[in-house]
């Protein structure tokens, strides 16, 4: 296979939900002509209220799917799949990968924070303690207020962007914050840039709200151009969405926010995933569980 034939395969794009439309379409945006494939694994959101070790069995699913459609770039627009699980999806996965957790943690050293930095995510993410050991390794310095917020990714697969309910949980999670003096608040799952309005409501307009997509696009595209993988093609880009539950539900709800259509009647492919390579996953799994006795070691 010639590396142009290689620079033509998909960018695979993997989230819990909806979320990582928003990463979706940042890439789309800096990269017009490179095709993709989303997958969302609707079936088992939300990641945040379960154990680390079901979320990476989740997440190796999901991303052996991604796998078998002969992507050239992965991109894991999920902090709670990279908080759980980042270091095992390397070492088993043999193409590019930008994690979307640590596009977040340069968003947030760029910054150079005076005060504090509060993080927002789920459970899972904020109990790890990923973004804590990773910004005081490189910002020691720094006041970090994590808060897990467990109710946002429900309540925004749901589709109440705006709603009054929705309100009451940014107001009950976040009002403890309030006229604290604060640089920036990174909103540590990709799903929280669609209650954005809320939480500006709630904390005033003066604090910035760190949103990690446009990174990750932009670092996509530079290492896609430091491995001459950029597709040269100008044909307009081919898009596929792929949900493991409920694909009319995913598609109505992201008419919300999202700006390409997504129809079972367009020409995108529109379907649920029924995950059938049960050979190809119980050797992923295998590999994780050496893995994880390996560190325990």
């Amino acid at each position: 296979m010639t590396q142009s034939d290689i620079s033509q395969k998909k960018i695979g794009i993997f989230d819990s939900g909806l979320g990582g439309l928003n990463v979706m379409q940042a890439i789309s945006t800096c990269l017009p002509h490179e095709n993709i494939t989303y997958f969302g694994d609707t079936a088992h959101l939300p990641y945040g209220n379960k154990s680390i070790e079901l979320i990476t069995t989740y997440v190796l699913e999901s991303i052996d799917f991604l796998l078998s459609q002969d992507i050239k770039l992965l991109v894991i627009a999920c902090h709670t799949a990279c908080a759980a699980c980042l270091e095992i999806i390397r070492s088993i996965v043999n193409i590019p990968i930008v994690a979307v957790l640590e596009q977040a943690i340069e968003e947030i050293i760029d910054t150079k924070p005076n005060d504090s930095i509060v993080v927002l995510g789920t459970r899972a993410t904020i109990s790890s303690g990923t973004y804590q050991k990773q910004l005081y390794s490189k910002l020691p310095d720094v006041c970090l207020s994590c808060v897990a917020c467990p109710l946002f990714v429900p309540l925004i697969e749901e589709g109440y962007f705006d709603h009054p309910i929705t309100q009451l949980a940014v107001t009950e999670y976040l009002s403890p914050l309030i006229g604290e003096s604060i640089d920036a608040i990174l909103l540590g799952c990709t799903h929280y840039p669609l209650i954005g309005s809320l939480i500006r409501q709630c904390m005033g307009n003066k604090i910035p709200l760190l949103d990690p997509a446009t990174r990750c696009a932009q670092t996509t595209r530079q290492l896609l151009s430091k491995l001459d993988l950029l597709n040269q093609q100008t044909d307009p880009a081919k898009y596929q969405f792929f949900v493991s539950q409920d694909p009319e539900r995913f598609s109505a709800l992201s008419k919300r926010f999202f700006h390409y259509p997504i129809e079972k009647t367009s020409p995108l492919i529109m379907t649920q995933v029924h995950k059938k390579r049960e050979k190809n996953l119980i050797s992923l799994l295998e590999l994780k569980n050496k893995l994880n006795l390996s560190i325990a070691k």
